[in-house]
């Protein structure tokens, strides 16, 4: 699929906002390029594993989901045991303290984010991401060929579907894994992004 300058214009200034924009555009590696020629190849070496989500996991989840439908700006959220850690942007603490009788919010005081505090672009937020599925490489900004995406993403899928832990390894130009032609794993995420709404949506909250 092609996506041409305009996409990639529109796509930075429907999140950012009307920004300038400094874009450049290089021709792939040759033989990067000739790997995914005649069929789709593994793009990437790695190991990658997958893991179920824990209870814990799925009710800071629910809890981040729930604070983000009223403030749909930076927020950071940890919870251990009974102990959780409320940190966001631009937030009415006395609000969110309501919900959340026994959180800690905004334990220094107030904070606005943005671009100027820290906003996990450069794949940084894995943790939030992934959870306990972490390994190599991020899941955004690539493309479907590239194995950080791919089989991360299957790999946590499967996970969640035997409620077991699996490992995967692969080089790049491996046309199985799993027993799968790549090319059927890629499918698989494709199918599970564009039921999400596309790479912004899972650019929102990744796989948790």
């Amino acid at each position: 699929m092609f996506i041409s300058e305009g996409d990639v214009l529109d796509a930075v200034h429907r999140i950012a906002g009307e920004i300038m924009v400094d874009y450049k555009e290089v021709p792939q590696d040759i033989n990067l390029a000739y790997n995914q020629a005649d069929r789709i190849r593994c793009g990437d070496n790695g190991i990658f594993k997958g893991v179920p989500l824990t209870k814990e996991q799925k009710k800071l989840s629910k809890i981040a989901h729930s604070i983000y439908t009223k403030y749909r700006t930076d927020g950071k959220y940890i919870l251990n045991g009974d102990r959780l850690i409320i940190c966001q942007s631009n937030a009415n603490k006395a609000e969110i303290q309501n919900e959340y009788q026994d959180a800690e919010i905004n334990p220094i005081g107030d904070w606005t984010g943005g671009t100027d505090v820290d906003t996990g672009a450069t794949n940084r937020k894995l943790g939030s991401d992934m959870a306990d599925s972490v390994t190599g490489g991020g899941l955004h900004g690539k493309d479907l060929s590239k194995a950080d995406v791919s089989v991360n993403i299957y790999a946590w899928l499967k996970a969640q579907e035997t409620d077991a832990p699996v490992e995967f390894c692969c080089a790049i130009g491996d046309e199985i894994i799993d027993g799968r032609p790549y090319s059927e794993i890629v499918e698989i995420v494709r199918e599970f992004i564009s039921d999400l709404g596309g790479f912004e949506k899972f650019a929102e909250w990744g796989l948790v």
